[in-house]
């Protein structure tokens, strides 16, 4: 281990954190994960992601790979090996301003594109976070503001720089290793580090966004009618409910819609948001102008021993109202968990189920649960859990990776479609039989 260690500190220009180092406490845990990993490694550029996955593999030790550390299951640390913590690559360039095309580094977040692209006039469809990775979002979906307008933030993707198992860099697209191509968008980090992303970004305006409020009480017709207007509402239109929060009353909490439009004529996105205050009793509404950056969320850290417990399902058109009628009626027993629905649809479901390794195309909704708190807290509302699932089973299907802290073989099965996860594990046979990326919702080589 000695000789390959100094091996790597002789060509390796970047930080290498082991258990001794000042800084070692910080750099071994995530947002929401802590371990011990033997080396945490914070390249500066692509050779040195090579170094550090030669490594990994000549010393025979696990390794991680970690973007914005927000993966519910503690994917970006690893106790007793290799952590490669991509924070150093981090640029922001706009390769081609008339076709939009940018290239982001691997470790970039969200925020950090938010603000080097907005003054440009260009956006890219995302996720909600700041603080949340351009990798780990993509690589599995990216469900976000602009999601019914723009698609998912891996349908914006266009080409990536990629470190395989063996140490080697390949370039994917649609001309270039297209198999690797196809099972990046969606494959949540089987086959390789990302290092650089190249997307299309589109062009952006402010846009329209906020929060409405409704009493608890009305929860069942305000979700029903919140279901039923999204299914034709403009594109332009994404929205987010929420409801039965536990830290603002549980069955007493109020609903809260937040609606975002794409755009900002004030004329249009009142016609769009209008139909969702018609819903019930509004007691609160902030909805105003802003840019594009401005909707991100900065996301925060936890305190140490709280455990979250997050499952993640989709709705397909026709199971929308007995879906939302079981949800509406849990959330109303006392013994709910944090419920969040998400309407999809639009630009998502227009891309073919099988063109990418994303593969739940034709949800209408997905629905997210959390249950969080100190470990007991969490164990004894899991029966409650467990039966809201039960409930919920037959109008549900798969999983989204991005909302999801399990990694057992059921919850990799939801994320990935039978015929997804076969070829998948032929992609991942080629690029990495060793299964050197294990750290993820896991497909095994073929």
């Amino acid at each position: 281990m000695t000789s390959t260690v100094d091996t790597l500190r002789r060509g390796f220009g970047g930080d290498i954190i082991e258990p001794a180092h000042p800084g070692y406490e910080a750099a071994s845990r995530t947002v929401l994960a802590s371990a011990r990993p033997a080396y945490v490694l914070r390249p500066t550029n692509e050779a040195e992601v090579q170094a550090g996955v030669r490594f990994a593999v000549d010393a025979g030790l696990p390794l991680a790979v970690r973007g914005g550390g927000h993966a519910f299951a503690g994917f970006g640390t690893v106790d007793d090996g290799v952590v490669i913590d991509l924070g150093h690559l981090a640029q922001v360039e706009v390769l081609d301003a008339d076709r939009g095309l940018v290239r982001i580094g691997g470790g970039a977040t969200w925020g950090q594109v938010a603000a080097a692209l907005g003054p440009r006039g260009l956006a890219i469809s995302s996720g909600d976070t700041a603080s949340v990775g351009v990798g780990g979002l993509t690589l599995s979906g990216g469900i976000g503001w602009k999601v019914r307008k723009h698609g998912l933030a891996l349908d914006s993707l266009v080409a990536a720089e990629v470190v395989l198992a063996d140490g080697h860099v390949v370039r994917a697209s649609a001309d270039e290793n297209p198999d690797l191509f196809w099972a990046l968008r969606g494959g949540g980090g089987n086959v390789g580090i990302v290092t650089a992303f190249d997307f299309v970004a589109h062009p952006t305006t402010d846009v329209v966004h906020g929060r409405i409020t409704f009493p608890a009480s009305e929860a069942a017709d305000v979700l029903a009618g919140w279901a039923d207007y999204l299914r034709g509402a403009p594109e332009e239109l994404t929205s987010v409910v929420s409801f039965a929060n536990p830290f603002a009353g549980g069955p007493d909490a109020p609903v809260e819609i937040l609606v975002a439009f794409d755009g900002d004529d004030a004329d249009a996105a009142a016609r769009a948001i209008d139909p969702i205050r018609r819903l019930g009793t509004v007691i609160d509404d902030d909805v105003s102008r802003k840019p594009y950056a401005d909707v991100l969320e900065p996301g925060a850290t936890p305190p140490p021993g709280i455990r979250f417990v997050v499952r993640s399902a989709f709705v397909d058109s026709g199971s929308v109202s007995a879906a939302v009628r079981v949800l509406a009626e849990v959330g109303a027993s006392g013994q709910s968990p944090f419920v969040t629905l998400r309407s999809v649809g639009g630009a998502v479901s227009r891309i073919p189920a099988d063109a990418t390794a994303y593969a739940h195309r034709s949800a209408e909704l997905l629905v997210v649960t959390v249950t969080a708190g100190p470990e007991p807290v969490v164990e004894a509302a899991l029966p409650a859990l467990d039966a809201t699932w039960a409930r919920l089973a037959p109008h549900v299907t798969g999983a989204y990776a991005n909302f999801l802290a399990s990694t057992a073989e059921a919850a990799v099965a939801a994320v990935y479609p039978p015929a997804t996860y076969d070829r998948l594990a032929a992609v991942k046979r080629r690029y990495d039989p060793g299964n050197v990326f294990s750290r993820n919702h896991n497909v095994r080589p073929a």
